[in-house]
């Protein structure tokens, strides 16, 4: 009793000290060359594994916030060079090829470990839909009764635009223990309209509410509002083709649609009577009255 106490306070120490050097170590070390900062993972997931003894848990817990550190800091660089603010559909600009081995690392060495494959199924779509299908099938493997790694993988298919492999998933996920009767209702959408806004809509309210991870529901949440603008403005093109057909002209202003628009959920500054896009920010009539698109200062994604 007296050797195994001994032995995992000498275990304890030397992970405190590992730490404690690697803080000493990133507080100290010159700046490196973009090249060598981006270099691959020197150990794989296997090697870690064994390397980490019985700690595997704590270390999947490294790897899992070194990949939220990664993603972070390039977003901040971005950001601070005078670029606009990420969107989930441009990530590809970051160059985030560190990113697949993180989470690779650790879910190897956790393979029960949910967050990753969540995080992953969201993010590395974006930029390399290969390895993230290739991290969910992984997860699905040594966690075949977790529904939401369906869902997850069916996202990823819908946004390869392979609606029969996401209904497919989506199915297969729906006859799992404890899985919401809305995973069939996908299944079905995904064959009948996979490619419309509705369906679109879906997917990242699902999303959504499926994530824990403040800053992906944040992304999700700017898409969501991106398919919504998408979805009002088809609405408002139909009543300005509308009114285009009965007098012949294009509209001079909002107050010539007022009635039919109206009769629609949008919503309008109490002022002006102008129709609000869903960051609150009035929409404006182009193309002389014949058509509507965002308002630059919109915070809804341009695209």
């Amino acid at each position: 009793m007296r050797r195994d106490l001994v032995l995992v306070l000498v275990i304890v120490a030397g992970l405190i000290a590992a730490g404690l050097i690697a803080r000493w170590s990133d507080d100290h070390k010159p700046q490196l060359n973009a090249q060598f900062a981006e270099e691959d993972l020197y150990l794989g997931g296997r090697t870690a594994k064994h390397a980490s003894l019985a700690f595997n848990g704590l270390a999947a817990d490294w790897y899992w916030m070194r990949s939220l550190q990664y993603v972070g800091r390039k977003i901040i660089n971005f950001e601070d060079n005078g670029d606009s603010q990420v969107q989930l559909d441009m990530l590809s600009v970051l160059d985030l090829r560190l990113l697949p081995s993180l989470l690779r690392m650790s879910t190897t060495l956790d393979p029960q470990f949910m967050a990753p494959y969540e995080y992953g199924a969201v993010i590395l779509p974006t930029f390399n839909d290969q390895e993230a299908v290739a991290l969910l099938n992984s997860g699905i493997a040594q966690n075949p009764d977790a529904w939401r790694l369906y869902q997850h993988l069916g996202y990823i298919y819908w946004k390869r635009k392979d609606y029969a492999k996401a209904a497919d998933t989506y199915a297969a996920g729906a006859k799992l223990p404890g899985a919401p009767a809305w995973m069939g209702a996908m299944s079905a959408r995904m064959k009948a309209d996979g490619g419309s806004l509705v369906a679109a809509r879906e997917m990242y309210t699902r999303l959504y509410e499926a994530s824990n991870d403040e800053d992906v529901q944040k992304m999700i949440a700017k898409q969501l509002m991106r398919v919504d603008s998408l979805i009002e403005r088809d609405l408002i093109r139909r009543i300005l083709s509308d009114y285009h057909a009965r007098t012949g002209r294009c509209a001079s202003s909002w107050r010539d649609l007022a009635p039919p628009l109206r009769t629609t959920r949008l919503r309008f500054d109490p002022t002006s009577g102008e129709p609000l896009d869903p960051s609150g920010v009035a929409y404006r009539l182009i193309k002389d009255g014949c058509d509507v698109d965002l308002d630059p200062n919109s915070q809804v994604p341009h695209r």
